[in-house]
């Protein structure tokens, strides 16, 4: 366990800013950051961190908390791994009440993945630099490809000895377990369940995740021999999963972030040479084809993907036909043809750092006319065939969710392709609608309800008074829910209103609230907890209740110190309408959230006693509930009169 001296320590130095935004492309909206969620994915930022408040909240997934909690949903960690994280990240000294044990394989069977993969990157890189055969072999081969020591130092690069079994041995010896050397799948059982190395006699290229921590290998061979394959991967495992993966994103981010943009190759070698012409902001596909996942960990950081093509015209048109995928997510997309028979990593060496950092910048063009001019030389002036580009271009330019963007293209294109403006128009709708078409006969047969309201067929026969007690219901949540972030959000702040004098919000709350109960579960419970802690001679803060141990009372509290909007300021700058402040008259703000809630609260009563009314058998018993109507009835317009309400007889 930490204790708690060195927990507050940790979150006091984790400025929620700063954690999300190593893993989070944050751009400033009014008071708020805003990004693309991290938990799902998305192209219209819905993810708000709040600096003020210390907390994070998707208004897309629902995911929200504080930098601990950031990390341990992105991560996967326990809270006290994320603690640990937080602390490393500061420099923290982590103190714990008890001695940690150095075998942490037994506490966590993740945590052994990541320390095995760590072991084995270790070992790699010590036979690339210590062993005989290693520096002969190994560190021979990277110099002769022209790669500096610094570059692979940077990248952790390795030898696996060519034994069968030199890192198995070595990693029993050193109390690792074949169970996790085999999930990892550094090594591979034979049929007489003999263990031996999955990696030997290769060059290694350790991969990391978004944090630094090794997940997984690429090995690449030596031999000339055909039979042996040039490079072998690691398995999928727990930790090592290759389509939501991209090399070098760990080295990348905070240059992808700071230039706006990122360069995507295809191999190891390319990554490592690109940054040896000092540019960082690259990352790899690690020699699959693009996922949609890799996309959307790219958007994480920027809109601006700039593709780095080989030179060979074959794979310049496999690769065209996957990134109509990068298209679709809105993201921006520009493309850098090398001369032909060369890659990024070649055309370095051959012309050195600066001249390829030079030539990168300035060849760069957007894809959709690089696609145009790429397939329309192939063509030539075969008419057909000229035709059946255009389509795929206009498919192309379709796909492009931003229809300014897509005008644009559609327009610089009208020139490039030779036909009119409108019939590429005409066609690019056409194409739309029969893409809407298709997602509505492949989707549910109604439209979908929206989430706030019940389904047209919840309601029974004599369902008008069913309908409106659920409608009634919701609503009681809603002011409830207004109760609740009003306590969060004013509780402390001081009431001078008319013979009021010193005394705090939350308080004047609570003791507006003695006649109210509330039916909502998590909102009862924050109201409880408020009364109770008053009544000690306490007032709760916010912060209480968004680090709260119950996961749902955080949640909500969260959700309810936040907001996914932001007052523009063209209302007063542009149009001089001034927009009024809920703090500015905060009396207006209580008073009409406990009004607006005591008459949802009547309202349900005088429904209730309808319904009695309506069942009662007994004339004398109707007389009673007839009063009790009226009166209530009477207490509805007084409350009704200061919310400005007219009362329909």
């Amino acid at each position: 366990m930490i204790n708690r001296e060195t927990i507050d320590k940790i979150m006091d130095a984790a400025r929620i800013e700063e954690v999300v935004g190593d893993f989070v492309h944050l751009k400033k909206r009014g008071t708020s950051l805003i990004g693309n969620c991290p938990f799902h994915g998305e192209k219209t930022p819905s993810f708000h961190v709040s600096v003020s408040k210390g907390i994070y909240k998707c208004f897309g997934c629902g995911k929200g908390g504080d930098s601990v909690r950031f990390i341990m949903d992105h991560e996967k960690y326990s809270y006290p791994e994320a603690l640990k994280f937080l602390a490393n990240k500061y420099n923290i000294e982590v103190e714990e009440t008890v001695d940690s044990h150095q075998d942490v394989e037994a506490q966590n069977a993740r945590e052994s993945l990541y320390i095995v993969s760590q072991f084995a990157a270790n070992f790699f890189e010590d036979h690339l630099w210590n062993n005989d055969e290693g520096r002969a072999i190994g560190l021979s081969y990277f110099k002769e490809r022209g790669f500096r020591e610094d570059i692979i130092k940077k990248f952790n690069l390795g030898y696996s000895p060519d034994v069968w079994d030199a890192l198995t041995l070595d990693a029993l010896k050193n109390k690792h377990t074949e169970e996790y050397l085999e999930k990892t799948g550094l090594a591979i059982r034979n049929d007489k369940g003999k263990l031996y190395d999955r990696f030997r006699g290769r060059v290694m290229f350790p991969i990391h995740n978004f944090t630094g921590r090794v997940i997984g290998f690429g090995g690449r061979t030596l031999k000339t021999d055909k039979n042996v394959p040039k490079y072998v991967n690691s398995p999928e495992s727990d930790i090592y999963h290759k389509s939501n993966v991209l090399y070098g994103l760990f080295h990348a981010k905070k240059a992808i972030r700071d230039q706006d943009n990122c360069y995507l190759v295809e191999g190891y070698a390319d990554v490592l040479s690109v940054h040896q012409a000092n540019i960082e902001n690259v990352v790899a596909s690690s020699g699959t084809s693009l996922t949609i996942e890799q996309i959307r960990l790219i958007g994480r950081f920027t809109q601006n993907i700039t593709i780095l093509y080989d030179g060979d015209a074959a794979g310049i048109k496999a690769s065209l036909r996957g990134l109509d995928m990068i298209l679709e997510e809105g993201l921006n997309v520009k493309v850098v043809s090398f001369p032909d028979g060369d890659d990024p990593d070649s055309y370095m060496h051959k012309v050195g750092a600066g001249e390829f950092k030079a030539y990168v910048e300035t060849k760069r063009q957007d894809f959709i006319l690089y696609k145009a001019n790429i397939l329309l030389a192939e063509a030539g002036t075969d008419p057909i065939k000229r035709a059946g580009i255009i389509r795929d271009i206009v498919e192309s330019i379709a796909k492009i969710p931003d229809n300014i963007k897509a005008s644009v293209f559609v327009r610089e294109c009208s020139g490039l392709l030779g036909i009119e403006e409108r019939i590429l128009l005409s066609e690019l709708n056409t194409m739309r609608v029969a893409k809407l078409k298709k997602s509505a006969s492949s989707g549910p047969s109604r439209q979908p309800v929206h989430p706030d309201m019940p389904p047209d067929d919840l309601f029974a026969e004599d369902g008008p008074s069913n309908q409106a007690t659920v409608q009634l219901s919701a609503d009681d949540e809603r002011q409830e829910k207004e109760i609740v972030r009003l306590l969060l959000a004013f509780g402390h702040e001081l009431v001078s209103w008319d013979k009021i004098d010193n005394m705090y919000i939350g308080s004047f709350i609570m003791q507006n609230l003695t006649d109210v109960t509330f039916e909502n579960p998590l909102c009862k419970k924050i109201i409880d907890h408020y009364r109770t802690e008053i009544e000690n001679g306490q007032l709760p803060t916010a912060n209480q209740f968004i680090k709260s141990e119950d996961r749902e009372i955080a949640d909500l509290a969260i959700t309810l110190s936040t907001s996914p909007y932001t007052l523009s300021e063209n209302w007063y700058n542009k149009h001089t309408i001034y927009v009024r402040d809920e703090t500015v008259n905060l009396k207006a703000t209580i008073l009409g959230g406990l009004y607006h809630l005591k008459k949802r609260k009547v309202d349900k009563i005088l429904l209730d006693l309808l319904q009695e009314i309506k069942h009662e058998k007994d004339v004398t018993n109707q007389e009673i509930l007839m009063q009790r109507y009226a009166f209530i009835k009477n207490v509805e317009k007084e409350i009704s009169k200061y919310l400005g309400s007219v009362i329909v007889k």
